[in-house]
């Protein structure tokens, strides 16, 4: 399933950047240009004398997603950002989780005048709460919580942009997996737990894939592709996918679908997938 996911993506980049032709010097602009949306969406289901069967139940995700970037003639500093938390409830059943994201990436890009030109970029993954599973029989277990993980990444490498939709960077980088209590995250299955560490660090090969396209006017596409090699077993590619599409049916409001994937062995032995369609409001702030 992976491996159909990356090569579509490859697949689409090929084909935008042979149809792209190549993208003219930008002119020099030394403001900030900032982009910031924000959306809400919520579901909700009431049920009273219901002789089908089911329970109440509510749901509500609040989403921003914003970018800030400074273009110049010699260099390109864009910094993106992303914050996500939702809440579900099941008639009587606990108050959980369904979205819980705290993302940031910063990327200096010098321009050389070329497609291919050279950059430095950190970036953060994490959380806001505390995260648990619920099996069989109603045991709650904790399995995460903020910072515990979080994923920091540091690299230096060179980027290309075949066209204005298609992004795309690979360089050297040093990875932090930052954990309190749960370790798991940071440590090979295959280390016993008396030796497990608190932060792995890890050197290696980083790649990042980015696609917007807007279609129509009122579509917007996006899809970001990250994988990580370690140097140590190079074989052991943590990949990360997240594609999501922004419909907007009226001024503001929107249907928003999204598809993540994510493929790491120290957190699970198999692709974990999540898919989430929603519908709401949505404001662009600036």
């Amino acid at each position: 399933m992976k491996k159909l996911f990356v090569l579509v993506f490859v697949v689409f980049a090929v084909r935008v950047s042979a149809q792209t032709p190549a993208p003219a010097p930008p002119a020099s602009d030394t403001s900030w240009k900032h982009s910031v949306v924000a959306s809400a969406t919520m579901s909700q289901v009431s049920l009273k004398d219901w002789t089908q069967g089911g329970e109440d139940a509510i749901s509500w995700t609040v989403r921003l997603d914003g970018k800030s970037t400074l273009n110049d003639t010699a260099y390109t500093w864009g910094n993106n950002y992303k914050l996500v938390y939702g809440q579900a409830k099941l008639g009587s059943g606990d108050i959980q989780k369904v979205e819980d994201r705290i993302e940031f990436e910063s990327v200096y890009t010098y321009k050389l005048g070329i497609h291919v030109n050279p950059y430095v970029g950190a970036s953060l993954k994490t959380q806001f709460t505390e995260g648990v599973t619920t099996d069989a029989t109603g045991k709650v277990t904790p399995v995460s919580q903020f910072f515990d993980p979080a994923y920091l990444i540091q690299s230096a490498g060179f980027g290309y942009q075949p066209g204005k939709e298609v992004r795309t960077r690979l360089g050297a980088a040093l990875r932090e997996i930052v954990t309190s209590k749960y370790r798991q995250y940071a440590n090979s299955p295959s280390v016993p737990v008396a030796d497990w560490v608190k932060t792995s660090v890890d050197g290696g090969v980083e790649s990042v894939t980015d696609v917007e396209w807007r279609p129509q006017q009122d579509i917007l596409v996006r899809s970001n592709l990250d994988l990580f090699s370690p140097i140590r077993k190079f074989s052991e590619v943590t990949m990360r996918m997240d594609n999501s599409m922004m419909i907007n049916v009226a001024k503001y409001f929107v249907v928003v679908v999204n598809v993540q994937l994510i493929n790491d062995l120290n957190a699970s032995t198999r692709t974990q997938v999540k898919e989430v369609l929603a519908f709401g409001l949505t404001y662009t702030l600036f």
